[in-house]
């Protein structure tokens, strides 16, 4: 099983998510993609099994990735001010992996109907979901 997590900025969100993932599923393999080096060296510090950085990182993990997960604005180009550019937007976005993509507002994307959480609340429920992915997987 291979989880890729992808964040930029700060990697506060990608560090949060490896940390959570690691925790509660020890078996499996998660690859942590910064858009910049500063987010790429918080997700290492968190215990990623495998780190990259950079455009070229995200296309080739989106085409063998089982499951990505991060901000919505990795499928949006020119997110998370600018970080994100379109060949990475369209390689997440057309890859074949299950994606678990938490609303952070940093892209200029509106999702009606979201619930207003805390990114705590934001990081149980996408390790939930991660959870239902690898239980339909084994049944599958």
């Amino acid at each position: 099983m291979q989880i890729v997590i992808i964040d930029g900025q700060g990697g506060s969100l990608g560090k949060s998510l490896v940390e959570a993932i690691k925790k509660r599923f020890e078996h499996v393999q998660v690859l942590a993609i910064g858009t910049n080096s500063l987010a790429t060296s918080a997700m290492l510090r968190s215990g990623a099994d495998g780190i990259a950085t950079g455009e070229n990182p995200v296309v080739v993990a989106a085409r063998n990735a089982d499951l990505i997960i991060g901000p919505l604005g990795i499928i949006t180009a020119d997110a998370l001010h600018g970080e994100i550019t379109p060949t990475m937007a369209v390689a997440v976005a057309q890859s074949k992996a299950h994606k678990i993509l938490l609303p952070i507002s940093k892209c200029n994307v509106s999702i009606v109907g979201r619930q207003d959480l805390s990114l705590t609340e934001m990081i149980e429920l996408a390790v939930s979901e991660i959870a239902a992915f690898l239980d339909n997987q084994r049944q599958g």
